[in-house]
């Protein structure tokens, strides 16, 4: 039996389980899907007891939870957005024209950005949507979309400079309107001060 494993309450993990119905409606509103739904939540009940250490009591278990969730949905949706796609083939397949021209115009967007946005915390999500319009698209592109500098140069058309001069200015202004959320969800140090 492992240290973790004794040190476990039974009320801690009562508590989980009686959240156990919330997470499979978020999961549900996430995936839409029942099974997905069903894998999701049991991963976030078994990573929430099996890093019940990381709870710190007085910490609402509800959000401490739903973090966990959003975490595990998001890392599995970049997992699967990564992935190549198999497809099984019988060989009675047209094959598609070839196109002559190269396409060297901007990619079309890997997923709706709202969609992401609806996955991060109210005062995230207002933050971003109030930085200055280019700083926005920029970072979100970046840091939501996972898009390279160059492939949001290309979408923004502008240069490589500019990109990097917006994100670096977006994200400076983020943690500027954060720097107290991030405090009071001990992310940061309460004494930190950016320096």
């Amino acid at each position: 039996m492992k240290k973790d494993d004794i040190q476990r309450s039974p009320e801690f993990e009562q508590q989980v389980l009686e959240h156990l119905d919330m997470l499979y409606a978020v999961a549900l509103k996430l995936t839409r899907n029942t099974s997905d739904a069903q894998d999701l939540t049991q991963n976030t009940a078994v990573k929430a007891l099996r890093f019940h250490n990381k709870f710190e009591q007085g910490t609402y278990i509800k959000a401490w939870l739903l973090t966990i969730l959003r975490n595990t949905f998001i890392n599995e949706y970049r997992r699967r957005s990564r992935r190549p796609s198999f497809v099984e083939l019988t060989g009675l397949e047209t094959q598609p024209e070839q196109s002559t021209k190269a396409d060297t115009g901007p990619q079309a967007p890997r997923t709706d950005p709202g969609e992401l946005m609806e996955l991060l915390e109210d005062e995230v999500k207002m933050a971003i949507e109030s930085l200055p319009e280019d700083f926005r698209k920029a970072v979100i592109m970046a840091d939501l979309e996972d898009y390279s500098y160059k492939e949001i140069a290309d979408a923004m058309e502008c240069p490589l400079g500019t990109v990097m001069s917006r994100l670096y200015r977006g994200r400076k202004l983020l943690r500027e309107k954060l720097e107290t959320y991030a405090k009071d969800q001990r992310v940061i140090p309460m004494d930190y001060k950016e320096g």
